[in-house]
């Protein structure tokens, strides 16, 4: 399954963050996805590859940005 996702776009993660929220901003993209937690503002980098596969979906879509 290929999943769609970009830049500013917001997605659900399958595990949630300690701050409680599941809810996460593509900051940056590249080899490496900058995500940031719309709960508590921390940012974590994660391989793309890793990334694919612990996210559930995309919440909110920026594709015309």
């Amino acid at each position: 399954m290929n999943k769609e996702f970009g830049l500013h776009d917001e997605v659900e993660m399958k595990k949630p963050h300690p701050c409680g929220t599941n809810r996460w901003k593509i900051i940056r993209m590249g080899a490496d996805i900058r995500i940031k937690c719309m709960g508590c503002q921390h940012s974590v980098m994660i391989p793309r590859k890793d990334f694919t596969k612990k996210m559930k979906k995309v919440l909110l879509s920026h594709q015309g940005e």
